[in-house]
């Protein structure tokens, strides 16, 4: 690698990682302080080491959301650290284009983008329980209100009252069931459902125990929907006991309590995966984010190309001004490329893969615009390499 691009790469890492470590501190201070009450009382019993459990998955989430603005931002007070120690004045009368001058920048950007998409894939989809718990409810232990959820596969809408994620336990349970499974009634209602995973012969679904409607369920026997066990009792089901049913389902606790949460921290297979998953009905809002999370790194470089041209043309060295600029130009794309998302989420005006893909068609044009005229050879010259007569 030429020295000139180790030493533009060595610049860009640094304030790359100043900034991330100024904004995650600044994120840390203001949450901790929100939440300093809960923080104080956990500490009772498990140290200061939850503020770590409870920040490290977080720290995660935030670089992911800040990565294409660090990225840019990061390139842009590179280049104004330069030009404030004329040290791009003296690489252009070397003869250097401003195109050489930034390909360590792009490859910068592009590593951070790639590091951003592994982090997303791979790192966050571990901790999706701990970042679906907020601080009031860290130990999993709090009443969460249930909102009603229809598993389309067996087509039975599970609602209660509370949920509780340490025990992926729900509180007096009322499942309505459809007409195929008339012989239990119109619900089934119990004191207390708890999730079981899949264990040989015993699908994964909901153990009801305490079940108070139908009140003779000890003489009825399992039910089955397309050869599927879906209810199962205890008249012919040996492991279980009096005044306990089973109820099959592929819709676990956590796509049942988290919510909006489950999808926002899963990878993008959990996502494809839940999108073929019969008893979930993941509408366009999904769709439009596994597309978006295909073409992210390609939205990450356009937003470099847009504040590009901003910090090589402009005549003011303010490292400020740049601050501003660079904050204009990202609120200007996520307002542009959140809007779009929301209506392809909407179902109808725009598809999922269009909406995922129309900040592209409006940014790219404008960076190439932008960028285009940055190309050109070193003032002074006609030629990258000029004769000599």
């Amino acid at each position: 690698m030429p020295i000139l691009h180790r030493y533009v790469l060595r610049l860009f890492i640094k304030v790359l990682l100043v900034a991330f470590i100024s904004l995650t501190g600044l994120f840390i201070v203001i949450d901790a302080f929100n939440n300093l009450e809960e923080f104080l009382t956990y500490s009772k019993t498990q140290g200061w080491y939850v503020l770590v459990d409870y920040y490290g998955p977080r720290v995660l989430t935030f670089f992911d959301r800040i990565s294409g603005m660090l990225g840019m931002m990061a390139t842009m007070f590179a280049i104004t650290s330069m030009q404030r120690s004329n040290e791009t004045t003296a690489v252009m009368a070397g003869g250097i284009s401003q195109l050489r001058l930034v390909k360590p920048l792009v490859a910068g950007v592009l590593a951070v983008s790639l590091l951003a998409a592994a982090n997303r894939e791979f790192l966050i989809p571990r901790f999706r329980e701990k970042l679906a718990r907020n601080a009031q409810d860290w130990l999993g232990d709090t009443a969460r209100t249930l909102h009603p959820r229809y598993d389309h596969q067996t087509r039975i809408l599970i609602s209660g009252r509370h949920t509780f994620a340490a025990e992926r336990r729900i509180s007096f349970p009322k499942l309505r069931l459809p007409e195929s499974l008339a012989q239990f009634g119109r619900h089934l209602a119990a004191e207390s459902a708890t999730y079981r995973d899949a264990d040989g012969d015993r699908p994964a679904g909901y153990l009801l125990d305490g079940v108070e409607q139908p009140a003779n369920l000890a003489e009825l026997p399992s039910a089955a929907l397309e050869g599927r066990p879906t209810i199962l009792t205890p008249r012919d089901t040996a492991w279980l006991q009096p005044g306990q049913c089973f109820v099959a389902s592929d819709l676990t606790f956590e796509q049942l309590a988290a919510g909006n949460s489950w999808r926002q921290y899963s990878s993008l297979g959990q996502l494809i995966a839940g999108l073929q998953n019969p008893s979930l009905d993941f509408g366009a809002e999904v769709r439009v984010t596994v597309h978006a999370r295909l073409i992210q790194p390609l939205l990450d470089l356009t937003l470099l190309f847009l504040g590009l041209p901003l910090a090589l043309t402009r005549e003011s060295r303010n490292i400020f001004v740049t601050a501003g600029l660079s904050m204009a130009i990202v609120a200007t794309f996520s307002l542009v490329t959140i809007a779009c998302h929301a209506l392809g989420s909407s179902g109808y005006l725009l598809s999922p893969a269009l909406a995922a893909w129309t900040p592209l068609i409006i940014f790219v044009p404008a960076a190439y615009g932008l960028c285009h005229p940055l190309w050109a050879v070193p003032p002074g010259r006609s030629s990258p390499v000029a004769p000599q007569n």
